[in-house]
């Protein structure tokens, strides 16, 4: 449906196709590029074979996990995506979520609907901790604004940094179980790729604070769903905030949604308004440069599964 189409792309000096995923098969004959605009797809893996003109995908998304397969990876195609578009609203997410969390939101509105009046003391967030896993652009504007509202920072990466200009101190990723009991909120902001595939798991739950708070604004495979749900039921830690999860959309008949002290949102933490149009202009921008023969802004380095530059 034309409401459907990416805005703004009319001025572009080329044949432009436009196609669901049923039609990608027979869209993709002959073109040298590919404007992914559903970024959740995976119909590029399926039509493969018949894309033998393809020079260029851009995903308009900052995680490119769900394009990636082995054929791409070995070919010539670049890929590039929407790194930069989603930091300011990502970070702002997160730091809702903490304040929520902190503030016990979830208490007040339960007692709201039950027209209850009921005094009680909440958390300051101004020294509390913060651990973010993720060091590119995403978790960087996240340490930013969480430092700027008082709150202490460090980060997790690919390699330990002991000083860094946004996150103090990095610690590697790999031990994050050693370093999970530090943080009163522990957010994680990477790409999925094989070294975060399971990062979150029973070993980091059981070492968290019990009054802990996890925000994933990530993706779900990032986190094991079964030791959280135990880490949630039994108390193990105090709660979480979850924006992404193994299955989307989360069905409905899935325990989390009524797992203790845990917020869920439809995967929509970095949707705010403007998105798309801010989406489309960045690919125009980048179209551009492709059909003036200039070099390509956020070229993924597909055997790492991200762009160089912004360590996870």
């Amino acid at each position: 449906m034309a409401e459907d189409r990416p805005p703004g792309l009319e001025d572009l000096d080329a044949e432009l196709r436009f196609c669901t995923a049923d039609g990608l098969a027979e869209a993709v004959r002959g073109a040298r590029a590919l404007l992914l605009w559903d970024f959740f797809s995976s119909a590029v893996a399926d039509v493969w074979d018949r894309a033998t003109d393809l020079e260029w995908i851009h995903i308009t998304a900052a995680g490119v996990d769900t394009l990636l397969f082995d054929d791409l990876r070995a070919s010539e195609v670049v890929v590039t995506n929407a790194r930069g578009v989603f930091d300011r609203p990502l970070a702002e997410y997160v730091l809702g979520a903490v304040l929520a969390h902190a503030k016990d939101s979830r208490t007040s509105f339960d007692l709201q609907r039950r027209h209850e009046w009921r005094h009680r003391e909440t958390r300051a967030i101004t020294g509390a901790t913060a651990l973010v896993v993720g060091t590119g652009g995403i978790g960087r504007e996240t340490a930013r604004l969480l430092r700027a509202a008082g709150m202490v920072v460090r980060g997790a990466g690919r390699r330990a940094v002991a000083e860094d200009p946004d996150f103090g101190e990095i610690i590697d990723s790999a031990t994050l179980s050693a370093h999970a009991g530090w943080c009163d909120h522990l957010i994680l902001a990477a790409p999925l790729t094989p070294a975060t595939r399971g990062l979150v798991d029973a070993a980091v739950l059981a070492a968290m604070k019990p009054d802990a708070h996890l925000v994933n604004i990530a993706r779900g495979p990032m986190v094991d769903e079964a030791a959280l749900l135990a880490a949630l039921t039994e108390g193990e830690i105090g709660g979480a905030t979850l924006d992404v999860f193994d299955t989307e959309p989360l069905p409905a008949d899935h325990p989390l949604w009524d797992a203790p002290n845990v917020t869920i949102t439809a995967h929509m933490s970095a949707d705010v308004v403007g998105w798309r149009d801010v989406l489309a202009a960045q690919f125009a921008a980048n179209a551009r440069r492709w059909l003036a023969g200039e070099p390509l802004h956020n070229v993924v380095d597909k055997a790492l599964g991200y762009v160089p530059g912004a360590a996870p």
